[in-house]
């Protein structure tokens, strides 16, 4: 097995870990209603997706 020969330095470590932070997702905005959505996903507020309806949305209001 492998074994490291010597101590991983504080800053090797950081930087590796900084990759898995956590970032906000990316918002778009819907062509079809305008509200805040996320990209490649069917718009929550009207269900449509790509130009067309792919979720049956409730108006809940």
């Amino acid at each position: 097995m492998g074994v490291p020969k010597r101590k991983t330095s504080k800053m090797r470590l950081r930087t590796r870990k900084a990759a898995n932070r956590w970032h906000a997702p990316k918002l778009s905005k819907c062509p079809q209603c305008g509200a805040a959505a996320r990209s490649h996903t069917a718009c929550p507020a009207c269900g449509y997706y790509k130009g067309r309806q792919v979720l049956t949305v409730d108006a809940a209001e």
